[in-house]
């Protein structure tokens, strides 16, 4: 394994566990106040200059799906090491996920995939303004896709990975099909500015 793949699942993984800090917080205080604290997640992945699969999916080129790909799991084996941590905190987030992931499957995958599409438009525009020093897109962008319920790929592997194991047990399958859409939507909604006007952002 060469130095860059390793560096890229090192900073995955990072990413993955400040975006879990992130939820944590928004599981402990599930309010608009929970939604604002939730921004240190994403303004940390800026900082720190870290691969997260909706910081980068707007901005990767057609031979980096692989590596993206990558990142992706590199997030969620980061957000499963903070969704191991709140399994032991004595408030009751591991309710509050699954009264999350509830919601989300409720609404079935396919609202679920284009509900993501928001949450990705609204990524890849903070993250483009947060590259040019303003970081103002990012701190409403996040309390906006989070109280308008769209779902982030990463942020929704740590709610998914705290619920109790016996949920997953029972509706695995139903699960992974609404996670993909989601990761799929998260992606479409990442390249809509790409897709639509046919410009890129800036790198």
């Amino acid at each position: 394994m060469n130095k860059e793949i390793i560096a890229t699942i090192r900073s995955g993984i990072f990413a993955g566990i400040c975006i879990g800090i992130a939820g944590f917080v928004y599981l402990a205080e599930k309010s608009i106040v929970g939604a604002v604290l939730f921004a240190f997640g994403l303004l940390t992945v800026i900082g720190y200059k870290l691969k997260l699969y909706t910081g980068t999916a707007g901005f990767v080129k057609k031979d980096e799906v692989g590596t993206l790909l990558l990142i992706l799991i590199s997030n969620i084996v980061g957000c499963f090491v903070v969704a191991m941590i709140a399994r032991c905190s004595p408030m009751p987030v591991q309710e509050t996920a699954l009264g999350i992931l509830e919601a989300r499957l409720s609404i079935g995958a396919l609202c679920g995939g284009v509900l993501a599409v928001g949450c990705g438009l609204i990524m890849t525009t903070a993250v483009n303004f947060a590259r040019k020093g303003n970081n103002y897109p990012l701190l409403f962008g996040v309390p906006l896709f989070i109280m308008c319920g769209f779902p982030h790929c990463v942020a929704d592997a740590f709610y998914y990975l705290t619920v109790p194991t016996s949920f997953w047990v029972e509706n695995w399958g139903e699960i992974l099909t609404f996670y993909l859409s989601i990761v799929i939507g998260n992606f479409v909604g990442c390249n809509l500015y790409r897709l639509v006007v046919g410009e890129k952002t800036d790198n």
